[in-house]
């Protein structure tokens, strides 16, 4: 049988682009060799494409544009290619499915899931519709709420928001709140607030990310998440809980762990595990997801769930969350990698 050509997109023109390169490396390690012929994409911090041959040690070092053979290529909007344009060479590479493993601004929020779907190639992960929708916390956050699910109260304001105006609405909040970049990822720019002594410094920090910022008021209890894994037929992996020693699940906790610990599964009853994955599945259907998300929730001591967050394309590190739940059901990386390219092929 003729092996599948499958696109993996790495890298990417965001904040999040190292981390991109280490869930990309787990993929491509992951993937069924006798099945697929991994086409390696790589776009630089800089937002140019290439096509990748060489070591993929090089993509989870971040020496890819140093060490291997990289040829600029773009893909093809004529519905009739269905591949890259090698601009060097000016070949076409054909390509039966394209996987994104791409984090934040300009590959999780439906850019480039625009441009897949215009080529008419198959897309893993959820397409654009979905991607924005998720990518925007405020417009998420209200989405689900108007389905009866909670989530914690917030104000938005943009760059151009006059202080008398920022003032106002800040008296509708409770500290402590969290101020975040409203479309990015990895708690990036993120800071937590006690009180309002800090909040200039918070705000003008969000603002290098993003030109609007969402201001959250915290929700006292646990994070708990849930891997999503399907369409019409959904699988839950086992539910994880986030312990913290202090602050909040940032960037360097995420990645590190040096001060937290997850839990898989979370130190909750079956029935209340049962009841967030519910909640998990009936988010996951109200933002039109397809494939796989991450479903992030807090939990408070009354036993109430709150909507945090989706991730449409979650880290996919071998120490991650979102394949350590599914391991915990008994799928594994490699099979978790095949189901995801199998729905789309």
């Amino acid at each position: 049988m003729e092996k599948k050509k499958i696109g993996v997109i790495f890298g990417g023109c965001s904040p999040e682009h190292d981390v991109s390169l280490e869930s990309s490396y787990s993929v491509i390690k992951n993937m069924n060799k006798e099945k697929y012929d991994c086409i390696l994409i790589g776009i630089t911090k800089n937002g140019d494409w290439f096509k990748f041959d060489g070591d993929i040690e090089d993509i989870k070092n971040n020496t890819w544009e140093e060490k291997g053979k990289c040829t600029k290529v773009v893909i093809s909007t004529n519905v009739s290619d269905k591949g890259l344009i090698d601009l060097e060479n000016n070949t076409l590479i054909k390509l039966d499915a394209i996987f994104p493993v791409l984090h934040g601004k300009n590959g999780e929020d439906g850019t480039v899931q625009g441009l897949v779907e215009l080529s008419g190639i198959p897309l893993v992960g959820c397409g654009v519709l979905s991607s924005s929708l998720c990518m925007d916390k405020y417009v998420s956050h209200k989405l689900v709420e108007s389905y009866g699910i909670k989530v914690a109260k917030s104000i938005v304001i943009g760059n151009k928001t006059e202080a008398s105006e920022l003032s106002n609405k800040l008296k509708e909040l409770t500290y402590p709140v969290f101020v975040k970049p409203m479309r990015a990822g990895s708690s990036i720019g993120i800071t937590k607030i006690e009180n309002e002594n800090n909040i200039k410094m918070a705000i003008e920090e969000a603002f290098k990310y993003d030109t609007e910022i969402i201001i959250e008021e915290n929700v006292e209890g646990i994070e708990i998440g849930c891997a999503v894994l399907g369409n019409d037929e959904l699988t839950v992996g086992e539910v994880d809980e986030i312990e913290l020693s202090s602050g909040f699940f940032d960037y360097t906790e995420k990645y590190t762990l040096k001060t937290s610990k997850i839990y898989v599964p979370a130190r909750i009853s079956k029935e209340i595990s049962d009841k967030a994955k519910e909640t998990a599945k009936q988010i996951y259907k109200i933002l039109k997801c397809k494939d796989f998300a991450r479903v992030d929730l807090f939990l408070t001591p009354q036993g109430e769930i709150y909507f945090n967050e989706i991730n449409t394309i979650p880290g996919f590190t071998s120490h991650s969350r979102y394949p350590s739940m599914m391991k915990e059901i008994g799928i594994s990386f490699d099979q978790l990698v095949d189901k995801l390219i199998s729905f789309n092929i």
